[in-house]
């Protein structure tokens, strides 16, 4: 049984995404064409790109110290790792590893040696990781191997050359102490002042403490770091492989595909949900009809036993009884949107059948003057004898007796056949028809009326003020939101009121190959235009003769005949 669905809130975020991602799976073709497209790519940069091998060697930075083996505070602590990895991708590394692989016979620029190199840093330590990519094996490790050794060759040349001129300073501050010292020891001889004396004392503990810092600097480890890891051949090549590229590649063509379906929802003119299919039309969902796997050309699903379908079209029903806007003149018209009206027939032979097994008194009308063929659908079901409540001889339709519908283990129900008619804006709006339609204030009496497509003839139109309550049977994976939107504004002008929406799936291809061979064996042309089939030859516009109120206000809606 369907229940009535919840509008969704504005501000209801999480609902809203859901329902949005659900009409983005509508679109299956375009998601796996982006998916396809996506390990297409991933596939094509799996097997067209080149094989490129990385060698790795580690190189851990110290500093110069006169104790490598001391307590206390380290030395090392004072190196700034970051300037160091610059210095590792700088041009005299490079130029220096390069010249150093010239002699192997690789002989490689500056430039075009330090594109391959990578240098990076692992968290809290002084180690220097160096990665080269190359298009060998051995290319790789001997370029890796050369690159961290010139790094290191650098490294000592720059610490070296730092002691060496810290200790030329002190040699430059030690040179005139000396000299200055040679004269105090000169005037010493020929005098014994204790100013002197102290002077060349002072002089001594100077030229003491500079020779001591010389001799400190020479004596200074000078080692820039060590090799940890030393880089070796690359057994397999880097890169991402065939089943990563393949993964990434579907990744990023389900994106693709998100991507298009996004772009062809939001220019999709149909109805994209039952939220916006009942914000459209303006009225509730009645029911969903489910697909069924039976006889194609059988109308009335009530009457078979343990179908789905017959339990919907019951559930529908009983809404409808408890409407109270249709409860109130018990009198339902129902139609489709546009095209074929063959869903709306069915729907309205089994809500007739659901409501004679209420006990009611029902009264199914075929308004479809144009291409009458509700009776020849019905089949064996129709039978000649009259209902008991319908036996006034007086009232009688314009188009053809009435007749009665046996519904299997259900009771029955009269149906006034419909017939093909020159005028039929004056036969819908004449007399008879309002008696006909009027038999629904009797108690216990309900009166449904099947109408052609309400845009695509304004049949339904002229029956709007003696009937009132529509229901609208469509599919919603083809009927356009502004279709509903006119529908509401059609019916809402013509005094009607919409009761609601019964939504059926599409026919399959087996169920239309059955119908059409149902159609050819009954006679009945279907050509998609709302079942129009021949029309009855006129010469022209026909007149209008009569006595006016029988035709009502309908003298507009009256067209002349199509001539097939």
């Amino acid at each position: 049984m369907t229940h009535p669905i919840r509008a969704l809130d504005d501000q209801d975020e999480p609902a809203l995404l859901r329902d949005q991602f659900r009409q983005l799976l509508r679109y299956r073709g375009l998601l796996a064409t982006g998916v396809l497209v996506g390990l297409l790519g991933g596939g094509y940069l799996a097997f067209a790109g080149e094989d490129t091998y990385a060698a790795t060697g580690e190189v851990l930075v110290r500093t110069a110290t006169a104790d490598p083996f001391a307590t206390g505070a380290s030395a090392d602590k004072g190196i700034n790792i970051g300037s160091e990895r610059q210095t590792a991708v700088s041009d005299t590394v490079g130029t220096l590893a390069a010249r150093t692989l010239a002699p192997h016979g690789d002989k490689v620029s500056s430039r075009d040696l330090l594109a391959g190199l990578q240098v990076t840093n692992p968290p809290n330590t002084l180690t220097l990781r160096f990665t080269y990519t190359g298009s060998t094996p051995e290319e790789a490790r001997a370029r890796a191997e050369a690159l961290a050794g010139a790094y290191l060759a650098n490294r000592k040349q720059l610490t070296e050359d730092s002691i060496e001129n810290m200790a030329n300073g002190y040699r430059a501050q030690l040179k005139p102490l000396e000299e200055k010292r040679d004269q105090l020891e000169e005037q010493i001889g020929s005098s014994t002042a204790d100013d002197i004396t102290s002077a060349r004392a002072n002089l001594i503990v100077s030229i003491s403490g500079l020779s001591q810092k010389i001799s400190e600097l020479k004596a200074l480890d000078a080692t820039p770091g060590y090799l940890t890891k030393k880089p070796v051949a690359p057994v397999k090549p880097t890169g991402a492989g065939l089943p990563l590229l393949l993964g990434l590649g579907g990744v990023v063509g389900l994106a693709l595909g998100l991507l298009l379906s996004w772009v062809r929802l939001v220019f999709d003119p149909t109805v994209r949900s039952t939220h916006e299919l009942v914000r459209s039309l303006g009225a509730p969902l009645l029911g969903t009809l489910p697909k069924e796997r039976a006889t194609a050309t059988a109308l009335l699903a009530i009457g078979r036993g343990g179908s789905r379908l017959a339990e919907e079209y019951r559930a529908v029903a009983f809404r409808l009884a408890y409407d109270p806007a249709f409860a109130e003149n018990r009198r339902l018209l129902v139609t489709a949107p546009r095209g074929d009206n063959s869903a709306a027939a069915a729907a309205a032979a089994n809500v007739a059948a659901a409501f004679a097994e209420m006990g009611r008194d029902v009264l199914l009308v075929e308004a479809d003057l144009r291409t009458p063929s509700l009776a020849r659908e019905l089949g064996p079901a129709v039978s000649e004898p009259r209902p008991r409540w319908a036996s006034d001889d007086k009232r009688g339709w314009p188009a053809g007796s009435r007749t009665n519908v046996d519904v299997p283990g259900s009771g029955a129900f009269a149906l006034v056949a419909g017939d093909q008619v020159d005028n039929v804006p004056r036969a819908l709006t004449s007399a008879p028809v309002g008696r006909i339609v009027a038999e629904a204030d009797a108690p216990g009496a309900v009166v449904v009326v099947l109408a052609p497509p309400v845009l695509s003839y304004a049949d339904a139109v002229a029956l709007l003020d003696r009937v009132g309550g529509v229901m609208i049977v469509c599919d919603p994976r083809e009927v356009h939101r502004s279709d509903l939107e006119r529908i509401r504004e059609v019916v809402g002008a013509a005094g009607g009121h919409l009761l609601g929406v019964l939504l059926h799936p599409g026919p399959t291809r087996r169920a239309r190959k059955e119908r059409r061979k149902h159609q050819k064996s009954t006679g009945r042309r279907d050509d998609g235009g709302g079942g129009r089939g021949p029309e009855p030859e006129g010469e022209g516009r026909p007149e209008i003769t009569g006595d006016p109120a029988e035709t009502m206000g309908l003298r507009t809606f009256t067209v002349p005949p199509t001539r097939r």
